[in-house]
């Protein structure tokens, strides 16, 4: 495996986030969001092969025979631990491999706002960490769960498909289970987690209407959840759920997530001018504007209310990247390419600022 860790422990020489590896062709690293090749001998077919079967989980041999792609957690002393994807193109094997820190971050090392901290701590309710992949949704999930066993006596525990970071008990005890090594599935686990006196659950990813709904019933007895969801703003992300259930199903969904959400923290990744990217975040709590809107159907409206929510802790992605260009941590042009409005937001930065979304919510 000589191959594998000297690439490897050149990705981590270069802070790379991500390896890319398959036959005949250069393997890439991306670093700060950027793809660049490494000028080593590309890797034969067999090569490729005999990396999987060292890396790979033998309960996961049969699964990649099966579906042809498998994830997994891959783990080596001095070099770290990954989250690995194998995947077949052409009927050849290929990997992809995301690096995972070993330290559990914080919300100040991951530079996010410190209204996480507020939100980690709600009593019960579900809360969503959400964005497009690669945005650091897990790093997020992460320091919000370090935060409660840091801070509070709690049982927790993580259904996660693979394990990533990997926790120590501290205030709270933890436990994780990884799909398809400790459970057969993220709904069978869901099914059996009440049994276990959980305080908090955390679910690796939202994927279906069954998950959801044995998250709603978990909140609605007085747990706290925290999943992922892929969604590109924290206000479309009620409808995203409500996309996984049939359509007579959805008013009663909506009235429960009404009733149960207690934050959408929604992030994308922008360069930072000292190097490597900060995140814009925005968040949207379970104001009761918020909750208002969810429940009379109203989600067309939840930007407005985001936008005029402050008081409750709430800001848009426009709002935050403001924020980052004054505090200099990113340029303006970087801000006015990740903007959900690169209109209003050039408008703000030159001081003009209109007062649309509370006419909005006034109508």
């Amino acid at each position: 495996m000589e191959y594998l860790h000297s690439l490897l422990k050149f990705a981590l020489d270069h802070n790379a986030s991500d390896i890319h590896i398959k036959a005949a062709h250069f393997p890439f690293i991306r670093v700060s969001s950027e793809l660049f090749p490494v000028q080593v001998d590309p890797p034969s077919g067999d090569q490729v092969d005999e990396i999987v079967r060292h890396m790979l989980p033998r309960h996961l041999e049969v699964r990649l025979e099966r579906e042809r792609e498998v994830d997994f957690s891959y783990f080596i002393p001095n070099l770290g631990r990954y989250r690995v994807n194998v995947f077949c193109q052409r009927g050849e094997l290929c990997i992809a491999m995301r690096y995972v820190k070993s330290n559990i971050p914080s919300f100040a090392e991951l530079n996010l706002p410190e209204q996480l901290a507020k939100i980690a701590c709600a009593e019960d309710g579900i809360i969503l960490v959400t964005g497009t992949t690669g945005c650091g949704k897990s790093s997020t999930m992460a320091a919000m769960i370090e935060h409660i066993n840091l801070t509070e006596k709690c049982h927790i525990i993580s259904l996660e498909d693979p394990i990533e970071f990997v926790f120590e008990d501290k205030q709270s005890i933890i436990e994780q289970r990884e799909v398809g090594l400790d459970t057969l599935s993220f709904e069978r686990a869901l099914a059996h987690v009440m049994r276990q006196d959980p305080d908090v659950i955390m679910v690796g990813e939202m994927r279906d209407s069954q998950s959801f709904m044995a998250a709603l019933a978990a909140a609605d007895t007085g747990h706290l959840v925290l999943t992922t969801l892929h969604t590109t703003t924290a206000y479309t992300s009620i409808g995203r759920i409500l996309d996984f259930f049939p359509a007579g199903e959805r008013d009663q969904i909506r009235r429960q997530i009404a009733v149960n959400l207690r934050a959408v923290v929604c992030q994308r990744l922008i360069p930072a001018i000292a190097g490597g990217a900060v995140p814009a975040v925005e968040i949207m709590t379970n104001s009761p504007v918020v909750r208002k809107m969810i429940e009379e159907d109203r989600c067309d409206k939840l930007f407005a209310a985001i936008e005029t929510g402050t008081e409750d802790g709430m800001q848009t992605f426009n709002q935050s990247l403001f924020k980052l260009v004054k505090a200099k941590k990113i340029t303006e042009e970087n801000a006015l390419l990740k903007a959900s409005n690169p209109d209003a937001l050039r408008m703000n930065l030159r001081g003009i600022f209109l007062d649309e979304s509370r006419r909005i919510l006034a109508s």
